[in-house]
């Protein structure tokens, strides 16, 4: 069984790297149909459309690329890569929507920021060459 460490994940818009990046998520799912009919005694079911969508936290940079492409609304391509960039690394890319950016600061911390990303056309299983 393979494990890995969180700290070797990386996020890109593009080609360029999230800088500062603590944290992401990327979710994959499917819809179903239900095809149950009268007299069944069960739910059955189809797999429908798929969909997939994200977030990334990180620590504000203004000066970051990678930030400063992910604007409310924009169509960005991104790359998690959970294992790292290593040869034979599993990553998923696509095309998302940036649908929110939250960003917050305490007294006592620094400014921190929250991407949220959908999909747009599906999530490709790739691993790094």
């Amino acid at each position: 069984m393979a494990v890995h460490k969180g700290s070797e994940g990386t996020v890109k818009v593009g080609s360029d790297s999230i800088g500062e990046l603590k944290s992401f998520s990327v979710q994959h799912s499917s819809a179903t149909i239900d095809t149950t009919t009268m007299g069944d005694e069960s739910v059955t079911r189809l797999a429908g459309l798929k969909s997939w969508s994200g977030s990334a936290d990180a620590h504000w940079d203004e000066a970051d690329t990678a930030q400063v492409a992910l604007t409310a609304g924009a169509s960005v391509s991104l790359t998690f890569a959970p294992e790292g960039n290593t040869s034979g690394d599993t990553i998923y890319s696509g095309t998302a929507i940036v649908t929110n950016i939250d960003r917050s600061s305490t007294h006592d911390g620094v400014v921190e920021v929250s991407f949220t990303f959908e999909g747009d056309g599906a999530l490709t299983t790739s691993t790094v060459a």
